[in-house]
């Protein structure tokens, strides 16, 4: 039941057992809160992993359902001291969207969507911190300075030697016209993310205003598809205070089907390339105009 996976991953897959064991028992998540005298929302967070479960959580909920295979309760609990062990995110204090990191470091490939901003695992340093700045304009000088951390932090998964993340990104021009930071910042940008896009493992395409609509245009999201073929695929939104993660197969389909017509309606890789290295030009002659 135990892979090389970390503590997120490991959290849903205890949180997808103890379901099964609930709907094998014939109980609902109210009854088993009633039996044990906490709230419904506590067995909701258990089961769909979003928080830390202990090995009494794991031993209680194993009473419940009368669980008698001693083997797979001393699993389960192994399961749960696990999933409380911490991510590399967590020497960067609390990282608010720390369920996605947790996944992505885990995932095998990543389909994104990316109306607005560049994606996150093909930034610069200096675009990073423009973004995040320009986001939090508020936030205090060490904050800031720990979500550029953790961005850069997180493109090391991408440039794993032994098991790169495999990244296919669509791009929305109005990503690359929007000038964040500079028009040298942006420049600088559009040149890396053509450079990233000759390793193997990543695919960009670029999504220009002519193509006209397209199911994309309800925002940004991302699906993370996983190894294990007991690790189903994940659709992630990101919300200003909160985020969605849609697991459920349907979900899941709609949003592959989505992403299928947004890459039929993209550019092909190269001509992607050539539109790109054209816009980063475009931001130069700004800076020559100036």
């Amino acid at each position: 039941m135990t892979s090389n996976v970390g503590p997120t991953v490991r959290r849903r897959r205890l949180g997808q057992e103890l379901r099964r064991l609930r709907q094998e028992k014939g109980m609902t998540a109210e009854e088993v809160a009633e039996e044990l005298m906490v709230s419904q929302s506590k067995i909701s967070r258990l089961e769909n992993g979003r928080r830390s479960i202990s090995q009494r959580d794991v031993r209680d909920l194993c009473r419940v359902y009368k669980v008698e295979d001693k083997h797979l309760v001393e699993s389960l609990m192994q399961m749960a001291k696990e999933s409380r062990q911490q991510g590399w995110w967590n020497a960067f204090g609390d990282v608010p969207y720390s369920v996605y990191i947790g996944f992505e470091t885990d995932a095998a490939s990543l389909r994104v969507y990316e109306p607005q901003i560049l994606p996150g695992l093909l930034q610069t340093p200096e675009y990073a911190e423009a973004v995040i700045s320009g986001a939090l304009p508020e936030a205090p000088t060490d904050q800031l300075a720990q979500r550029i951390q953790v961005r850069l932090r997180r493109q090391e998964r991408i440039n794993d030697p032994a098991s790169p993340l495999r990244l296919w990104a669509v791009v929305d021009e109005a990503a690359m016209r929007r000038v964040v930071g500079s028009p040298q910042v942006m420049s600088a940008q559009l040149e890396h993310l053509v450079r990233m896009s000759y390793e193997p493992h990543i695919t960009v395409q670029a999504l220009p205003f002519d193509m006209g609509s397209h199911p994309g245009m309800n925002g940004q999201f991302t699906i993370l598809e996983f190894s294990d073929e007991s690790d189903t695929s994940v659709v992630y939104l990101e919300g200003v205070t909160s985020d969605l993660y849609l697991e459920k197969l349907s979900d899941v389909q709609s949003y592959s089907m989505m992403y299928e017509h947004l890459r039929a309606q993209a550019l092909n890789v190269e001509a992607s390339r050539q539109f790109i290295s054209a816009v980063a030009r475009d931001h130069l002659g700004r800076i020559t105009q100036s």
